[in-house]
């Protein structure tokens, strides 16, 4: 072969070449950015609006049903998703992945564009472009006011904004912050209602006074030699506002400040926010793609230093860093390299106890740290990262990468131990296998080329384990091909003619010969052992899930509290008792320790969540958190559970049940029939309905008195800007107070009842001072906390995280048989279910793999018969497939009668992994065979002489592959179960397919005996000699 030829003649090349692969490694090991998950691209944008104080039928009315009417037909859209609440609405639109965004943003951009109109207190749309989440964070930060600071936290918004996270961002890495917690600062005109009846004020017309008042420029004037800027100064400062004349009475004026109250203040509180017990503004730090994670959280702490020993420490403020990613980063890593070095060192153990030669066990140790510092040199050089898929796909390779080295350096041993020169064998024993080497790579690569090019999320994320694990197995052929020989050449000088297992081979070699001796013992082999895994995997086959949860170090929690909590009750009732009974556990005075909490209530919802002081206790507090802390609270819906990673793609474990009709009442008659079918037909469940189960959130309605407004002389429009005036406040413009714009609210007194407010005198201009209950009729009612939308239809959404032992395939199936008769009962005929979250993704992603499955067997054997000359041969080979598939299936199922382990995607890559490797087994026997038949052999005698002489380099790679696996398998830490699967299909699969390949392909083989080829035969028909 050329390419052994030439690295044989320049063994100094060789070396040359080693050492530039070991110093690009090095740069591109330093170079390569570190990041927990890879990169995965979910395109979508979000769109958001506001509308102070306005409720969700109005944000529903008035904006979202605008906006979807005219973003419903845009191009590439696959999911349209709307949520109308109190004061504000957002529209999330998902597309196909591989869209371009950019284009797609333009588009929404000009579709928003055709949107009548809006309110005219309501902002613009706001425009967010990506897939990330708000709290897929690397990191969050609690600012807390050191001792001796008695301001308000909620007061430093502004400082926060202006300080903390403009330091933050200009951290290199970092794409946004955001910062929960603080109020904003706005001008606020309180009137007296009473004041302003007595001295006939009118609201409207007050209001508009309020409004318009600009500075504005009148152009300018040349005057002699200069040119002047003529500009009117119209616009108040909050102190000349107090001046301002509303009107005049008796010659009087009447001033602004004579009825009302004008101040610089904080917006209302509308919700609490407290880290550790305590009250505090938190802060998240969200990365950029493709960035080293490591790197950009040594920035965020140098920063977070820097800021506290600055400009915090002089405002009394210290901030706090409650959550790192890097943490779970730096233990999954060490996990998995600690395992990659074990699954080495046993490799080695296995290699050497084959072979008993210390110079030719570290002659194929080579091929492991070179194959990886290749592989890092490309995963460089295509822009990849260092994560935890990835780190897997580099310990799976440890076992795989060995495979061609140990063919190569077992046939050179075993020419040497026949007494071949050196050089002759070191060509010889390479020329020889090459053909089947390069079979088995061919097809290896091939097998995981449709998992790399998937655009779905599910290829998105394995892409690196198959790039990782391809490249590797390339980079061992090169290696085994140039590398080896030639360090055979150099090192193996002496080798003993003595194997000291030759015994076995030829006792092994005999009994494999002996039970398939006759046809019907072959035919029986052949029949019973496909019997046995097609029948053995059906039976065996478990249970489908999505993704593994890959649990983090810290728990989450939602909160429904009851229909209009108010923010003394939130704060008071729930948020305090809660810190009260964890306090203990914070401390350290109880275990287990908890080391950072964060809660927050906001409106009708509630959140909380937290980390261990150790990772190990994590679900006793998640127990302790369920069972203890949040129970007892009446009419509310809490439950908690731990942080999974792949939470944010399609929602972990969880089925998204979108109930849908055009009725809120029948929609919540369904919904709260479904939450009690769902919850019998999965004990244990946790769910979590989206909006609400009821239509309890309190509402005082304004009714108008059609005839009454109209004889005050106003419309209905004028008098729900009084209601709003009356309320939260009504906008009326903004003010810039040198730094920035503040809105400007006029609103009345406070009032703490509806018959005080029906009394609340006001002057019209027709019919003098009225009572508001005169012009309204206040009806106590109650109304929807949020409107949720999905294609345009209202719903209202079950979310179904499983029990963890049950896995989404058998949760799916129960809900569907279970539930859903009973939830369709309480539909009108236009309503609908349907199914999301991870039901969806897994549908689709089970379709993807199962084509991607079958493309791979395909490309295998097409490949294969290529290289083979022969679609029956590589036939041959393929069937030996299911004999793997049974053994990875039943460790499989062991495995989860330990600990829970379904079939998930990431384990099914497992099963393309084991293609790979069991083919390459068949090769080798398919190849040697007909070599030995070119040769003049019989079949039985081509058939035995193959079995003797590749057992040994079978047994080699089979237990080195599994050596190399069983540290994934067998050692629990961070990250442990999203490997175990795979690694327990792969060791179950190789183990049972190797005994079952050594018997089931000799009897396959010598179903139809054939007589020795003729010599031109022999000549035309060999690859080995054409390599």
């Amino acid at each position: 072969m050329t390419l052994t030829s030439a690295s044989l003649r320049n063994p100094t090349a060789v070396v040359v070449a080693i050492l530039l692969i070991a110093l690009f490694g090095a740069i591109s090991l330093f170079k390569l950015p570190i990041q927990l998950t890879p990169d995965i691209s979910q395109p979508q944008i979000v769109i958001s609006t506001s509308w102070r104080a306005a409720a969700p039928e109005e944000i529903e009315a008035e904006i979202i049903e605008r906006q979807e009417d005219v973003l419903k037909g845009l191009q590439g859209l696959e999911l349209l998703e709307s949520n109308s609440s109190q004061g504000n609405g957002s529209i999330t639109l998902r597309y196909k992945t591989g869209i371009n965004l950019e284009r797609a943003l333009i588009d929404v951009m000009n579709a928003l564009n055709q949107v009548p109109n809006y309110p005219p207190d309501a902002t613009e749309p706001v425009l967010a472009v990506g897939g990330a989440s708000t709290f897929d964070a690397i990191a969050w930060f609690a600012l807390k006011p050191t001792e001796g600071n008695t301001r308000d936290i909620v007061s430093y918004q502004d400082y926060v904004e202006e300080v903390i996270q403009t330091r933050l961002e200009r951290v290199a890495g970092i794409s946004q912050t955001n910062a929960f917690g603080g109020l904003p600062t706005e001008l606020r005109i309180t009137f007296d209602p009473y004041k302003a009846a007595q001295l006939g004020l009118n609201i409207p017309d007050l209001a508009a006074t309020l409004a318009n008042n600009n500075d504005t420029s009148g152009g300018f004037n040349e005057i002699g030699r200069r040119k002047y800027t003529l500009r009117f100064s119209g616009k108040y400062g909050a102190e000349q506002l107090k001046e301002m004349v509303l009107d005049w009475r008796s010659g009087q004026p009447v001033l602004l400040k004579d009825v009302a109250d004008v101040e610089l203040t904080f917006a209302d509180r509308t919700g609490v926010l407290t880290l550790d017990g305590e009250p505090a503004i938190a802060m998240n730090a969200q990365a950029e793609q493709g960035v080293n994670v490591i790197d950009v959280m040594e920035g965020l702490q140098a920063a977070m230093k820097e800021l506290n020993e600055g400009p915090l420490a002089r405002e009394g403020l210290q901030l706090i860093q409650m959550y790192d990613e890097t943490i779970y980063i730096g233990r999954s890593m060490s996990l998995v390299q600690n395992n990659l070095m074990l699954g080495i060192m046993l490799a080695i153990i296995v290699l050497w106890w084959f072979l008993r030669k210390f110079r030719a066990t570290l002659i194929v140790a080579l091929s492991i740290p070179i194959s990886l510092i290749v592989t890092l040199v490309v995963m460089y050089a295509s822009g990849r990262t260092l994560n935890i898929i990835s780190m897997a796909g580099l310990a799976f390779a440890v076992g795989m990468v060995l495979d061609a080295a140990i063919v190569v350096l077992e046939n050179i041993v075993r020419l040497r131990e026949r007494g071949t020169e050196s050089e002759q064998a070191s060509l010889k024993g390479t020329t020889q296998v090459w053909g089947a080497l390069l079979s088995s790579t061919a097809t290896t690569v091939a097998i995981f080329l449709p998992i790399a090019f998937l655009e779905e999320v599910s290829g998105q994320l394995f892409a690196d384990l198959a790039i990782t694990i391809a490249v590797a197995i390339v980079a061992s052929l090169l290696i085994a091909v140039s590398v080896l020989p030639t360090a055979a050449r150099r090192l193996l000088k002496q080798v003993s003619a003595d194997d000291p297992h030759d015994h076995w081979w030829s006792n092994i070699t005999k009994g494999i010969m002996r039970i398939t001796s006759t046809p019907a013992r072959r035919m029986g082999w052949v029949i019973g052992l496909m019997l046995f895994s097609f029948v053995g995997s059906y039976l065996m086959f478990p249970k489908i899930d999505y993704l593994p949860k890959g649990n983090q170090n810290s728990f989450q929690a939602f909160i429904l509290p009851p229909p209009g909590l108010s923010y003394p009750a939130a704060r008071f009732e729930m948020s305090d008792e809660i810190n009260r009974r964890i306090m203990p556990y914070l401390k350290g005075e109880k275990s287990p320790h908890i080391e950072h909490t964060w809660m927050g209530f906001f409106g009708n919802f509630g959140f909380m969540g937290g980390r261990a002081y150790d990772a190990d206790d994590i679900q006793q507090i998640v127990g302790l958190i369920n069972s203890e802390i949040l129970r007892g609270f009446p009419d509310t819906l809490a439950f908690a559970s731990q942080e999974e990673l792949f939470g944010n793609l399609g929602g972990g474990r969880r089925i998204d049940i979108d109930i849908q009709g055009n009725e809120v009442d029948q929609l919540l008659v369904a919904a709260q029939v479904g939450f009690g079918a769902v919850s019998q037909a999965l004990p244990g469940a946790q769910i979590q309905p989206t909006p609400g189960l009821t239509l309890a959130e309190p509402e005082l309605r304004m009714i108008p008195d059609e005839r009454r407004v109209a004889e005050a002389g106003w419309t209905r429009q004028q008098v729900s800007s009084i209601s709003r005036a009356l309320g939260t406040g009504l906008y009326v413009g903004d003010f810039f107070n040198g730094q920035k714009r503040l809105d400007v609210f006029l609103r009345s007194t406070d009032w703490d009842s509806p018959e005080e407010l029906a009394a609340i005198p006001l002057y019209t201009p027709d019919a003098g001072v009225q009572p508001v209950g005169e012009l309204v009729e206040i009806v106590r009612t109650a109304g929807p906390s949020s409107i949720r939308r999905i294609d345009r239809k209202r719903t209202i959404t079950l979310q179904v995280t499983p029990p963890n032992d049950i896995s989404l395939e058998e949760a799916i199936a129960a809900i569907k048989e279970k539930a859903e008769p009973t939830i369709m009962e309480q539909l009108p005929e236009n309503g609908s279910i349907r199914y999301r979250g991870s039901a969806e993704a897994l549908t689709e992603a089970l379709a993807n793999m199962s084509q991607s499955f079958v493309l791979a067997l395909a490309i295998l054997y097409l490949l294969m018969s290529a290289l083979f000359r022969s679609f029956k041969d590589s036939l041959l080979v393929v069937l030996t497939i299911p004999l793997a598939t049974v053994g990875g299936i039943a460790l499989l199922q062991i495995t989860n009668l330990v600990i829970f382990q379904p079939l998930d995607l990431l384990t099914m890559i497992g099963f393309i992994i084991l293609l790979g490797l069991v083919v390459n087994n068949a090769i080798l026997l398919v190849y040697q065979t007909r070599m030995g038949e070119r040769e003049g052999l019989s079949r039985h005698d081509a058939v035995e002489q193959a079995v003797r002489l590749r057992l040994r380099p079978i047994l080699m790679s089979t237990l080195t592959s599994i050596c190399g696996m069983l540290p994934l398998l067998l050692i629990p830490g961070a990250g442990a179960e999203l490997y175990r699967g795979i690694a327990a299909v792969i060791v179950g699969g190789m183990s049972v397919s190797t005994v079952f390949t050594l018997i089931f392909l000799p009897s396959l083989l010598q179903l139809g005996k054939k007589a020795p080829m003729e010599r031109s035969e022999l000549i035309t028909g060999n690859p080995v000699n054409n390599a």
